[in-house]
């Protein structure tokens, strides 16, 4: 009974792996299987439930093509560099931990009253209402309204 109970549990374990190497298989885009290929697909916008507008790179040039469920239409050429947006860089300055904590007079960096942490359970918790009010403190000092 134990000896058949293991086969049946390393068998299952068996048929899980596959199917979980399968599924990693097939979640990766076409344009990762054929890397170095000079067609991929740069965007897609769906307008209707059957129609859509694709663009497309072919070489150095950019394809932007209308695909329906009948057909697919060149619509227009470009050059790739007019269609391909650059990288959008994110830019964020370093905050202090002074900045986000309270100073040692009970005020946020800023100046404003803020409750003390001490004596309540759920000081430092996402649930305490003071961490929220320090959090907004912190944010309208760097200008963000809160």
């Amino acid at each position: 009974m134990l000896e058949l109970t293991v086969r049946i549990a390393f068998s299952l374990l068996v048929v899980l792996g596959i199917m979980w190497g399968v599924a990693r298989v097939m979640r990766r885009p076409l344009a990762s299987r054929s890397a170095g290929s000079p067609l991929a697909v740069i965007s897609r916008q769906q307008l209707s439930r059957g129609a859509s507008v694709a663009v497309v790179r072919v070489g150095e040039q950019a394809l932007v093509v209308g695909v329906t469920e009948q057909r697919i239409t060149l619509l227009t050429e470009a050059p790739l560099s007019t269609v391909e947006a650059p990288k959008a860089v994110e830019h964020r300055e370093p905050v202090s931990l002074d900045e986000l904590t309270l100073a040692g007079n009970g005020r946020a960096a800023n100046g404003r009253g803020v409750h003390a942490l001490s004596g309540s359970g759920l000081s430092g918790s996402a649930l305490s209402l003071s961490t929220w009010r320090q959090a907004a403190a912190a944010l309208r000092t760097r200008g963000i309204k809160a």
